[in-house]
């Protein structure tokens, strides 16, 4: 039904008319290569890994930044980083075959709200530009750091330094690599989105680079007010303008509601379609 759409949508990311925005449904399917477990990324998965498998008050249970925030008063923001740290760098993962897919499409923008470090594994093989989100650090105005990466290691540079026709990828909320740094709990998110409404949390030529751009929102529920405030001020610069397409299979009126205020049309699929389509795709005759 939506086949033509998605084949139209993958052009577009290919040729950097479209960004990729992923969510924690990306991440579907990806299990640690020793034990079969799935990797956390959904809020509830991240809260019980957190807390050594075990539920937390139903208060707590509701989003991952507000059981982070508890844990984080009781036992130190360390403690939060460190199980991100765990997580995310210290175990073996199998790999993402839409993370996968996005690599195979030379994607030259990607936004990914997730921590893990598929994609930074995967553009490996080129030079790129990684932008982690950063809270909460005292000696600068801004909530990002940059880095550029040769082909062999990460180099923090100035947004002056960055060459603008290099595949950007966007981490939001942080990663791992090359250093540890995260947006987890409350505090973090209010500081980030506080900046981010401020013009201090996107580099100048990434701000230059998204007007006009549009946005292919996948394996995201747009349900949680933290996550949608994050997104609303990322794709600012379309403001009034549509801003793209969200694979949301079955959704809800309150995800209705929101699609249609920010001029998102929602399509009726899930990322296994668009996995589907990017097959057919490659394998379609030139």
């Amino acid at each position: 039904m939506h086949d033509s759409l998605l084949h139209d949508l993958i052009d577009g990311i290919r040729a950097g008319d479209i960004a990729p925005y992923l969510g924690a449904g990306a991440l579907r399917g990806v299990t640690d290569t020793a034990s079969g477990e799935a990797i956390p990324a959904q809020s509830e998965e991240l809260i019980l890994a957190l807390n050594n498998g075990q539920p937390m008050a139903p208060r707590l249970m509701y989003e991952f930044p507000r059981a982070a925030m508890h844990v984080e008063l009781k036992r130190g923001r360390s403690t939060v980083n460190r199980f991100l740290t765990e997580t995310y760098a210290n175990r073996s993962w199998t790999r993402s075959a839409l993370h996968a897919a996005l690599a195979e499409l030379q994607a030259p923008y990607v936004i990914d709200i997730n921590r893990d470090t598929q994609l930074q594994e995967l553009y490996a093989d080129r030079p790129h530009l990684l932008i982690h989100g950063i809270a909460r650090i005292g000696g600068t105005d801004f909530r990002y750091k940059l880095y550029r990466y040769d082909g062999s290691a990460y180099a923090e540079i100035t947004t002056e330094e960055a060459d603008p026709a290099l595949p950007v990828l966007f981490k939001p909320m942080g990663s791992p690599t090359p250093e540890p740094s995260f947006i987890a709990s409350d505090a973090d998110y209010v500081d980030y989105i506080t900046e981010l409404m401020g013009g201090f949390a996107v580099p100048a030529f990434l701000k230059r680079r998204r007007k006009g751009l549009r946005y292919l929102f996948v394996g995201l529920r747009m349900l949680r007010d933290t996550e949608r405030m994050v997104l609303s001020d990322l794709i600012y610069a379309n403001a009034g303008e549509p801003a793209g397409w969200a694979l949301i299979p079955e959704p809800t009126a309150k995800e209705e509601r929101f699609c249609a205020r920010q001029g998102i049309e929602i399509v009726e699929a899930d990322t296994d379609d668009l996995l589907a389509a990017i097959e057919e795709t490659a394998l379609a005759p030139a």
